[in-house]
């Protein structure tokens, strides 16, 4: 399943997925993620969105679970009763339990693209 999400503050549309997934996620605020993050990256000498800052914050913390080369939503489905994050090509999504499916919570869907990385949150 998929659900629309924007957790941007002031309520813009803008290319905010690595805070919006990961504050999900985690359970804090986008402005406090967006914050987290952002001095982590500057002291990496690396922007939020870089890819590899994103495994490297992610792998830091959580466990990496094996996509074997689904889509989202398939990975979403493989775990129901988690919290997820799911990278692909320029893009995170958070998935969260939701009974025998897991839901997609994004700002579009995105379930059909194939995942690269996941990790399980809880």
């Amino acid at each position: 399943m998929y659900k629309f999400y924007n957790a941007n503050v002031l309520g813009n549309e803008v290319d905010d997925c690595v805070i919006r997934a990961i504050s999900l996620a985690e359970g804090n605020t986008w402005d406090y993620t967006y914050n987290k993050l952002s001095d982590l990256a500057q002291a990496q000498g690396r922007m939020i969105d870089d890819s590899i800052f994103v495994r490297s914050y992610l792998d830091s913390r959580y466990e990496r679970i094996p996509t074997y080369n689904k889509t989202v939503g398939e990975v979403s489905g493989m775990y129901p009763n988690n919290i997820c994050l799911i990278t692909m090509r320029g893009h995170i999504t958070c998935s969260m339990p939701n009974g025998t499916t897991g839901l997609i919570i994004d700002s579009f869907d995105c379930r059909e693209r194939i995942a690269e990385y996941a990790w399980k949150i809880a």
